[in-house]
C-alpha cells in the first residue's frame, strides 16, 4: 500500500519535472508534447490509483492506512515525519482532486495551444496537483502545512502566470499576502496543539481532544481561554484565507486574472477547498469547542450570502463564477459549523465537478471570443457553441440546486441540516443560505441568457470565426457534466446520511444533526419528490431563474432602471462593500506607514544607530582618548612605569 500511496504523489511531481527540463529545450520540436504528455500520465496515473484505493476502503472493506514514510528530524523529542493517512476522507478527496485535475490538464492543451509559457504551465499545475496531494494525504501537522504552504506558492505563480500584465502581478501579490494572513493565524493554531498535546500527529493529537477541552491558556495575564477554542479558531482562520473566507475572500475574484485553466482548479476542487477539507479532518478538536463552532456557521452563512449579491452587478464571465465559488465555500463553511461535516465534504465532491465545469466552458466562450470576457459583448452564442452551451446549461441546474443535479442534493442536504442545528447562530446561518439560493440562480442564469441568449452583441471580426473550440476543449466538458448530472443519485444516501466516513469524522452524539435528518431519508427519488411538492430551496431557485428571464430576454431594459433606481445599492455591490477599498487605503498605508516607523527608529535609529554605528563610535571615541597615552617618548613610559611601581608598593605596604 505504501508504495502505491507514494505512487499517487510523486507521478504528478515527476511529470512536473519532466515538463519544467522541457522549458530548457528552448522551443525545440515536441517539446511541448513532452510536457503535456508527461503531466498528464502522472496526473492519469494518480487518478487511476486513487479510484482503486477509494474502492478499496468503501467497497472492498480495506483497513485505514495510517504511517510514516519517512523522519525528516526528532526536535525536543517531538518527531517530524511524512506520513499518510488515507481513510475515506482522503480517499474521497484524491479521486476529486484527481479527476478535476486530469480533465483541466486535457483542456489545457486547447487553452494554452498559443501561450509561449506552453511547457512552464504545464509544471505548474501539474507540481500544484503534488502539493494538494500531499496536503489531503497527510497523517500529521508539519506535513499538512507544507501542502498547505505548497499550494499558496504554486498558486503565487499561476495567478501571475502572464506577468507581463500589471493586473496579474497586484493579483498574486494580493493572493499571496492576504493568505500570508490566514497561515500565520494557522501556525499558531498548530503551534498551540503542540504545545498543549505535545505531538503535531494527527491520531495523538486527537486522542487527547477531550482532555484538551478542560485545559485553558492565559493569552494575556488575567484572562484564562479554553485551548481548543483558541486553537480551533487559529486554525480556521488559516481556513478562511485558503477557502476565501470574509474577510479574507478578497484575494479570489482578482485571481482571474491567472489563466481560465487554473481558475478552474484553484476554485473547484483543490486550493479553495483546502480550509474545508482541514475543518472536516479536525472534528475532533472542533467538536469540543460550541465557541469555534459558532465562528465557523456565522463567517460561513455572512459569506455565503452576501458575496452572491456581488455576483449580480459583475459583467466579467469569469468574475461572476468566482463569486459563485465564494458563495458556496460559504455555503460548505456553514455545514462543517452545523457540525454537518459529511454534508459539507459532499456539497465539497459535487461542487468540485459543476464548478470546474462552468469555469471551463466560460474559458470555452473566451477562447471562440478571441479572449473576450465581458457579457455585455456576447449574446446568442448557443447556435454557435452547442456543446459550451449545454454543458453550461448542466453546470447551472446543478448549481442553483435543480432537482435531480447533483448540487441539488448537496445543497439541500446542507440546508436541512442546518435547520435542525442547534448551535448558537444557527437561525442567521439557514436564513442566509436559504436566501442565498434565489441569489445563486439569479446571477447564474443571467450569465446563461446574457452569454447565450438574446441579441447578438458580438464583435463583427469575432463573429466571423466563431466555432466551436477543438475536442481537448470540449470533451473536459462532456466528462465533468456526467458526474455533475448523475452523482448525486447514488452519493446523497452513503455519504451524506450513511457510514462511508467511518472514523474519519468525529460528531458529538448531541451535534448530530444528518442522523436525525437521514432518518428522514427514504431515498433519492424521495428527496426529490419533497423539493417538489414542498416550498423550500428549489422553489427559491426557480424565483431567481425567473426574475433573470424576465430581466434579461424579456426586458432587458429594466437591469438599467434598476440599476439607477437603486444608485446606491448597486455602488455599494460594485465597489464590493469597500473591502477592497479599505485594505488599499487604510490596510496598506498603514502597514506601510508602521514598516516605515519601525525602519526608521528601529532599524536605523536603534540597531543602526545606536548598537552597530553607535559602538563603532564608542569604540572609536575611547580609542581617541587611549592613543594620547602612546607618546613614543621612552621617558614618559619611564615615568608610567614609577608610578605604577608606587602604587603597587604603596598597596602592599597598607595590606601589612
Amino acid at each position: 500500500m505504501e508504495a502505491i500511496l507514494l505512487t499517487i504523489v510523486l507521478a504528478p511531481l515527476a511529470g512536473s519535472i519532466a515538463a519544467g527540463l522541457s522549458v530548457w529545450q528552448g522551443g525545440r520540436a515536441g517539446a511541448r508534447a513532452v510536457a503535456h504528455s508527461a503531466t498528464i500520465a502522472g496526473v492519469a496515473i494518480s487518478f487511476g490509483l486513487s479510484l482503486w484505493v477509494l474502492k478499496g476502503l468503501v467497497l472492498d472493506g480495506a483497513e485505514v492506512f495510517n504511517g510514516t514514510v519517512y523522519r525528516w528530524a526528532v526536535i525536543g523529542g517531538m518527531p517530524m515525519e511524512i506520513g499518510f493517512l488515507v481513510d475515506q476522507l482522503t480517499a474521497l478527496m484524491m479521486t476529486v482532486v484527481t479527476f478535476v485535475s486530469l480533465a483541466v490538464h486535457v483542456y489545457t492543451i486547447g487553452y494554452m495551444h498559443d501561450d509561449p509559457g506552453y511547457e512552464r504551465f504545464f509544471s505548474y499545475i501539474a507540481l500544484f496537483t503534488f502539493s494538494m496531494l500531499m496536503l489531503v494525504m497527510s497523517n500529521n501537522l508539519l506535513q499538512l502545512f507544507f501542502g498547505w504552504e505548497a499550494v499558496g506558492v504554486v498558486s503565487y505563480l499561476l495567478i501571475g502566470f502572464w506577468y507581463k500584465r500589471p493586473t496579474a502581478i497586484f493579483a498574486n501579490l494580493k493572493a499571496f499576502l492576504v493568505n500570508r494572513v490566514g497561515d500565520f493565524g494557522f501556525l499558531l493554531g498548530i503551534a498551540a496543539l503542540a504545545l498543549y498535546a505535545g505531538s503535531l500527529d494527527y491520531a495523538t493529537v486527537f486522542g487527547q481532544a477531550e482532555a484538551l477541552s478542560t485545559e485553558t491558556i492565559e493569552i494575556w495575564p488575567g484572562t484564562a481561554w479554553p485551548v481548543l477554542t483558541v486553537a480551533c479558531i487559529c486554525l480556521f482562520v488559516g481556513a478562511m484565507g485558503k477557502s476565501a473566507q470574509v474577510p479574507l475572500h478578497v484575494w479570489l475574484p482578482d485571481s482571474m486574472e491567472g489563466p481560465t485553466p487554473i481558475s478552474a482548479l484553484i476554485h473547484a476542487a483543490t486550493m479553495v477547498t483546502a480550509g474545508i477539507f482541514m475543518v472536516a479532518r479536525m472534528s475532533p478538536l472542533f467538536e469540543y469547542s460550541t465557541a469555534a463552532l459558532t465562528v465557523v456557521l456565522v463567517i460561513g452563512a455572512t459569506t455565503a450570502f452576501f458575496t452572491g449579491l456581488l455576483g449580480i452587478v459583475q459583467n466579467d464571465i469569469k468574475r461572476v463564477v468566482a463569486y459563485s465559488t465564494l458563495s458556496q465555500l460559504g455555503y460548505m463553511t456553514v455545514a462543517l459549523g452545523a457540525s454537518a461535516y459529511a454534508a459539507g465534504i459532499f456539497h465539497l465532491m459535487t461542487h468540485a465537478f459543476f464548478k470546474a465545469l462552468l469555469f471551463l466552458a466560460a474559458g470555452s466562450v473566451i477562447i471562440a471570443l478571441h479572449h473576450e470576457q465581458d457579457m455585455r459583448k456576447m449574446g446568442g452564442l448557443r447556435k454557435y457553441l452547442p456543446i459550451t452551451y449545454w454543458t453550461s446549461v448542466v453546470g447551472t441546474l446543478a448549481l442553483v440546486g435543480f432537482p435531480g443535479f447533483s448540487g441539488f442534493f448537496s445543497k439541500d442536504a446542507l440546508i436541512e441540516a442546518v435547520a435542525l442545528s442547534t448551535t448558537p447562530g444557527a437561525g442567521y446561518a439557514y436564513w442566509a443560505v436559504l436566501l442565498g439560493v434565489f441569489v445563486t440562480a439569479l446571477y447564474s442564469f443571467r450569465l446563461l441568457f446574457l452569454v447565450f441568449h438574446g441579441t447578438e452583441r458580438i464583435d463583427s471580426r469575432a463573429r466571423a470565426h466563431l466555432h466551436e473550440p477543438p475536442w481537448v476543449v470540449w470533451a473536459p466538458l462532456i466528462a465533468l457534466a456526467v458526474p455533475s448530472v448523475l452523482i448525486g443519485w447514488f452519493t446523497i444516501e452513503p455519504v451524506a446520511f450513511g457510514d462511508f466516513f467511518g472514523e474519519s469524522i468525529f460528531v458529538l452524539e448531541e451535534h448530530d444533526v444528518l442522523h436525525e435528518l437521514g432518518e428522514e431519508f427514504h431515498g433519492s427519488g424521495a428527496f426529490v419528490v419533497h423539493a417538489l411538492t414542498h416550498f423550500g430551496a428549489f422553489w427559491l431557485a426557480l424565483a431567481g431563474a425567473a426574475v433573470a428571464w424576465f430581466l434579461y430576454v424579456r426586458r432587458p431594459d429594466l437591469p438599467g432602471r434598476l440599476r439607477d433606481a437603486l444608485r446606491p445599492v448597486y455602488r455599494l455591490l460594485d465597489n464590493k462593500y469597500y473591502f477592497d477599498w479599505f485594505n488599499e487605503n487604510v490596510i496598506a498605508p498603514g502597514t506601510r506607514g508602521f514598516g516605515g516607523w519601525l525602519w526608521k527608529f528601529g532599524d536605523r535609529g536603534l540597531i543602526d544607530g545606536l548598537i552597530v554605528n553607535g559602538s563603532a563610535r564608542t569604540v572609536g571615541a575611547l580609542s581617541g582618548i587611549v592613543k594620547r597615552v602612546q607618546t613614543g617618548y621612552l621617558y614618559h613610559y619611564a615615568f608610567v612605569m614609577v608610578v605604577g611601581l608606587v602604587v603597587l608598593v604603596g598597596w602592599f605596604v597598607l595590606r601589612a
